[in-house]
């Protein structure tokens, strides 16, 4: 938790760093805090709660705070690398 005099000042300080794993917004406005939460440069945004799991829900960190994904299509898709071969034959 971080003391803030504006929430542009609180978002600025939240994205000011290195790491992005996971972040969440509180307040009384649910649609305000989404809106800020969906701001945060972080994998996973929650609001009014923080580090809920939710299985089958992809999950990968921002930044300095992890590479790839998992879970899910985005999971599987992370351990492949693409390769196209194009061969032209002779006409």
């Amino acid at each position: 938790m971080i003391a803030y005099d504006d929430v542009e000042d609180a978002l600025a300080r939240a994205n000011g760093t290195r790491y992005g794993l996971n972040g969440s917004v509180w307040g009384t406005d649910p649609e305000r805090a989404a809106a800020l939460a969906a701001r945060l440069e972080c994998g996973t945004s929650w609001v009014n709660a923080h580090a809920v799991p939710t299985p089958g829900v992809p999950m990968g960190g921002h930044k300095w705070s992890g590479l790839g994904v998992e879970n899910r299509l985005a999971g599987l898709l992370s351990f492949t690398e693409t390769k196209v071969l194009h061969v032209v034959r002779g006409s």
